[in-house]
């Protein structure tokens, strides 16, 4: 509920700078077209696997906060994957309605799995510097991910 709530907001404030609203006295008209983009990207399979994804880490955060602290190892982890998961959401919402058709399960598990490398090069760079054979491996991986993904979506 919250997501949607937000997603909302951000179209709106998207619509209000788009349509030069500023210029028409702050009456801002929203485009039905827009809102069509909207429904069609968070109705695709890639944006639902990103939403499992968040919402099975938010349980499992909330669980967590029950007897941790915000300092606990697994706390700042589960928040780091939380905010790279909103970022990929961010970039499949800015594809258009034409575009929606790219947003498949393929991708969103892509776009995941990225998600979960992401994670352990950020766990391995608590470990090793920058330059230790496991760090490269893991950005190597990453690279091979991203690299799929703006195949998909450029």
């Amino acid at each position: 509920m919250l997501l949607r709530k937000i997603i909302y907001i951000a179209a709106g404030v998207f619509l209000f700078s788009s349509t030069g609203a500023a210029q028409n006295g702050g009456k801002a008209k929203i485009s039905p077209l827009s809102v069509k983009t909207v429904s069609a990207v968070k109705s695709s399979s890639a944006y639902a696997e990103l939403l499992l994804r968040k919402t099975e880490r938010t349980a499992e955060l909330e669980e967590l906060l029950l007897d941790y602290t915000e300092e606990f190892p697994k706390v700042k982890e589960i928040r780091f994957e939380l905010n790279l998961i909103e970022k990929d959401s961010d970039k499949i919402l800015a594809v258009n309605a034409a575009e929606a058709s790219r947003l498949t399960l393929a991708l969103g598990k892509l776009m995941t799995r990225k998600i979960e490398l992401e994670v352990n090069l950020w766990n391995l760079r608590i470990q090793y510097k920058d330059d230790h054979a496991e760090v490269k491996r893991a950005r190597r991986k990453i690279e091979i991910f991203d690299r799929a993904i703006k195949e998909i979506l450029p």
